[in-house]
């Protein structure tokens, strides 16, 4: 038996053997099936396969064939589940929200790493469960994958639930009143993820649109930093309440921020920014709470936010506290600490930008794909 692992590039070659009677041309090749309509579990694939007519005759054929060519050429092991799409079913797909329990969904963006984007998603999340909202935390750096090592749960396994409807969804890891998901758990956490865009992409969306996410007040988005494919994939799949952009004081950091913001800003974008997070804005000694240095750099992004009218959303000091609590499985968030409470503060800015956002702003739209 077969048991080289599936993945979305193995998928499309194989179907790439399957011919569509009324002209001979491969399904690939066709655009009856792309990467993003192919769903992985295990040995379990399902395909969404696309007819451009509501009444295909070669439709039943079809679906026999692509089960076929799998079993053929990959294993009879593997199993699938083909799903014949028509016109009218796809417009359907696209008008429902992806996540329609979902009330306010925040990108946490940084335009360069090692400014502490992920500690500040982490500790966000945990300061908004902590105020009473139902959150999710989804960990969209495909490639540097960290919330398992700050929830402590990097050895915890997911798994699949059976839902009513018979859908089968992953169930979120639950820490500190916030569903967590990532990557992280689904690879090994000792090995590079060597992947090619696509399918960085693919798996992001299954994360999202495949999980047991529920109701949430708030869904937050950890993005890697910079601009990348990851980016394009979330606001090409979820309509974004708005972004916050991180940084530290920091010039170099702050000239990548910019960029970040521009991205979000850009008109065939759309994504409104809810808000800057300065991190690292000072060193203060655990044994000194109430001194200050300014390290790198002094209120570079208070100085940041107000030069392109944006609200600051707090001012995050540089505490080993900090980075010691992620380390330990314990965002910071969850202590009443000063360090904790910086989040807290942060929090609750954000409540109030997306509320303000919410009554001046009209909702922002998924963006279109152009073929």
């Amino acid at each position: 038996m077969n048991q080289e692992p599936l993945y979305p590039r193995l998928i499309l070659d194989t179907l790439a053997h399957v011919r569509y009677p009324g002209n001979g041309k491969n399904i690939v090749e066709l655009g009856m099936v792309s990467g993003d309509d192919l769903r992985i579990d295990g040995r379990h694939v399902t395909i969404a396969l696309h007819f451009e007519k509501p009444t295909d005759p070669f439709a039943a054929s079809l679906v026999k064939s692509v089960e076929g060519a799998l079993k053929a050429y990959i294993g009879p092991d593997v199993e699938a589940t083909v799903n014949p799409v028509f016109p009218a079913m796809a417009e359907k797909a696209k008008e429902a929200p992806v996540l329609p329990g979902v009330e306010n969904i925040v990108a946490i963006s940084s335009g360069k790493g090692g400014v502490g984007k992920s500690t500040v998603a982490a500790n966000l999340a945990v300061a908004l469960a902590r105020e009473g909202y139902r959150v999710g935390l989804l960990d969209a750096d495909i490639f540097g994958p960290s919330l398992p090592k700050m929830f402590g749960i990097e050895d915890e396994a997911v798994y699949m639930v059976e839902k009513p409807d018979g859908r089968r969804l992953i169930e979120p890891i639950v820490r500190y009143g916030v569903k967590t998901l990532s990557i992280g758990f689904l690879v090994n956490k000792e090995s590079a993820v060597l992947w090619r865009g696509s399918m960085a992409s693919n798996a992001l969306k299954q994360l999202i649109t495949e999980a047991d996410w529920g109701e949430l007040d708030y869904f937050l988005l950890d993005l890697p930093p910079g601009t990348s494919d990851i980016h394009l994939t979330v606001v090409q799949t979820l309509p974004l309440t708005g972004a916050v952009v991180v940084t530290t004081p920091q010039q170099v950091a702050l000239a990548d921020a910019r960029k970040g913001i521009a991205m979000f800003q850009e008109e065939k974008i759309g994504v409104p920014v809810l808000g800057v997070v300065e991190n690292m804005a000072w060193f203060t000694p655990e044994s000194h709470p109430d001194e200050r240095y300014y390290i790198f750099g002094r209120e570079g992004g208070v100085e940041l936010a107000r030069k392109l009218g944006l609200r600051l959303l707090g001012q995050v000091p540089l505490v080993g506290s900090i980075a010691e609590s992620g380390d330990a499985g314990e965002p910071i968030a969850a202590r009443d600490t000063v360090a904790g409470m910086a989040f807290i503060h942060a929090a609750r800015e954000l409540t109030d930008a997306v509320a303000e956002r919410k009554s001046t702003l009209p909702p922002t739209k998924v963006v279109e794909m152009k073929k």
